[in-house]
């Protein structure tokens, strides 16, 4: 499964925020084997978050989209979801009667909006928080406060799956140029992928479906490198 991410916020291109939500939802989606394959941060504009989503949603088995829900004035994602797939937004009956029994808040005592949603949308519960999340042809749409997105993430995890990628890490006290042709070799050897990470030491990542075959690859690696002590 191939998924897309997009981070909402005009906070987040301007650096006051810290996009932890992608990474986090890419390590949760990696562990279920789905593959992320672009994360994208827009600014809260409606005609740019729905152009993004329309052209991810072509091209992936879902796309993620996190940030912009509730009832200020920049919370404009569910406007622009429902925009990128040619519905209205409206009140959300299952919406209203989940916040009511679950939740201190009357329907009287919430923001005009809270409860608004594209229409024929699948409401998804915020348990940490009030505002809901919603999927609608493929689009996920979660909070962007942390701890609110990840509850609500778990709510629909077992909806994203794909061949689990096995892992392993062999660490190189090298530069990473002087790694290059033993990291070509690897590759010509052994059906896995590779990804290098320099700081003190080179992090070399291998990662394949077929378990036995990274073992022998991160073998063959791992007597070919002056390793990291």
């Amino acid at each position: 499964m191939q998924v897309a991410l997009v981070t909402v916020g005009d906070e987040l291109l301007a650096g006051d925020t810290v996009n932890t939500n992608a990474a986090w939802l890419g390590e949760r989606l990696a562990d279920r084997g789905a593959s992320v394959e672009r994360v994208v941060v827009v600014p809260d504009r409606v005609a740019d978050i729905a152009r993004v989503i329309n052209e991810l949603r072509a091209e992936y088995d879902a796309v993620l989209v996190t940030g912009g829900l509730g009832p200020t004035h920049d919370d404009l994602t569910m406007e622009a979801v429902a925009a990128a797939v040619g519905v209205p937004v409206e009140e959300h009956d299952e919406a209203v009667a989940w916040i009511t029994d679950h939740t201190d808040y009357e329907h009287a005592d919430l923001v005009d909006g809270t409860t608004h949603l594209p229409k024929g949308s699948r409401m998804l519960p915020n348990p940490a928080g009030v505002a809901p999340g919603c999927v609608i042809e493929g689009i996920y749409v979660l909070p962007g406060v942390p701890d609110e997105m990840e509850a609500m993430f778990e709510s629909v995890a077992d909806e994203f799956s794909g061949e689990y990628r096995h892992v392993r890490t062999v660490e190189a006290d090298e530069p990473e140029s002087a790694l290059v042709e033993r990291m070509a070799e690897l590759r010509d050897r052994f059906d896995v992928t590779i990804g290098s990470y320099p700081g003190d030491h080179v992090r070399i990542k291998l990662q394949s479906t077929d378990e036995d075959e990274l073992e022998r690859a991160a073998a063959w690696l791992r007597e070919r490198v002056e390793p990291n002590e």
